[in-house]
């Protein structure tokens, strides 16, 4: 452990140190510890992963919609994608509030 001045007061601090005990300013900045940097790239996976599985499911129901032979099936695949992807999406809001407290909460303390 060393001494270095703070830039503002000149004071005698701990390099580890975060902020100047005397004058307060910010030294260095806090940094995230190994489940906070864990949960922040789940979350950013996360958020990946469910953009490809979106537009993976919109193709499939297009190509399930321009195969389909009466107007009946068309309209049961319209249906049937609008459903899938209401479920998809209410999925991908959920696993991001649910990812996104943990990486609040993991998040460094200055």
């Amino acid at each position: 452990m060393a001494l270095i001045n703070c830039p503002e007061c000149q004071t005698k601090v701990s390099d580890t140190a975060l902020k100047c005990p005397k004058c307060g300013v910010q030294l260095r900045k806090p940094k995230r510890g190994f489940f906070g940097k864990l949960f922040k790239w789940g979350f950013i996976g996360f958020n990946i992963l469910m953009l490809i599985w979106l537009f993976s499911y919109w193709d499939s129901v297009g190509d399930l919609a321009n195969t389909a032979g009466s107007d009946a099936a068309k309209a049961g695949a319209a249906i049937g994608g609008t459903i899938g992807t209401s479920m998809l999406l209410g999925l991908w809001v959920f696993g991001d509030i649910i990812l996104g407290l943990f990486v609040m909460f993991t998040r460094p303390k200055s």
